[in-house]
Order: C-alpha cells, then sequence, then structure tokens
C-alpha cells in the first residue's frame, strides 16, 4: 500500500510473508513451537495500535479476526493469543498464536521461552501453502 514501508529486519528474519490483506501483510513465525501468525500494518512509523485512526484501526481489528479464524482452522487449539507487544521490535505488528496445554510455554507466554525453533523446508512449504488456501478461503 504505502511505498514507503519496509518490515523491520528481525521480523523479516523470523518470519514467512504468506500475504497481504487489505491493511496489513500476514507473516508466519519460523517457530515450529508453537502455530503463530504475525499482522503487520504495511504503514510506516506505527509503534502502537493507536497510532492507526478509526478506520484502519477497525480495519485490523477485522484482519485480526480472520487471523484467528485461519488460527482455528489450521490447529484447533485450547486458546489463540492476541497480543501487539512490541518491546522488542517496536514497529506495529499483532501476535496470534495458537495455544495448547500441552505447549511448552503453557499457562506462560510463548515470548522468551526457549529458542526459536525454524521449520524444517519441506514442513514450513507445507504450513506456508496451508495457511495460504485458508487466507484465501476467509
Amino acid at each position: 500500500m504505502d511505498h514507503d514501508f519496509t518490515l523491520d529486519p528481525t521480523l523479516s528474519a523470523d518470519t514467512v510473508l504468506l500475504g497481504d490483506l487489505a491493511l496489513s501483510s500476514a507473516l508466519l513465525m519460523d517457530d515450529a513451537r508453537f502455530p503463530w501468525l504475525i499482522l503487520v500494518p504495511r504503514r510506516p512509523g506505527l509503534s502502537e495500535l493507536t497510532d492507526l485512526g478509526p478506520d484502519e484501526a477497525g480495519t485490523l481489528m477485522a484482519e485480526i479476526r480472520i487471523a484467528v479464524g485461519v488460527m482455528q482452522a489450521l490447529a484447533q487449539p485450547d486458546k489463540v493469543n492476541v497480543g501487539a507487544l512490541g518491546n522488542v521490535v517496536a514497529q506495529l505488528h499483532v501476535h496470534v498464536v495458537g495455544r495448547f496445554r500441552s505447549d511448552p510455554a503453557w499457562p506462560g507466554p510463548v515470548w522468551g521461552q526457549g529458542a526459536r525453533t525454524p521449520y524444517p523446508p519441506h514442513a514450513r512449504a507445507q504450513m506456508v501453502e496451508r495457511l495460504r488456501a485458508l487466507f484465501a478461503a476467509a
């Protein structure tokens, strides 16, 4: 949308682009321990949810609802955590994480729990294909 937008290098290094929604880029966090999506509004200079105007805030909420539905269809988790922290990466982004009572971080947050475990290449490719199909159907 905005040609001045650049994805934060940390997000770029840790994720795989799934595609673009109306406002946000949808990313897969490359961590096989947790089903984990990230939405990044494609607007430069945003760090807080309140940096979005009312219309774009409404669009982001609609996209979060889509991402939660995709996560539920993908993984059937016990709970879907949604959060916008920004402590490590200041660029506004929203985490949508499928959580299971059996996951290694339960019941605590996924952040700071051990080391990220990248997907094996074939599994990452399959996950990306499945997620793109789920977003397309949403």
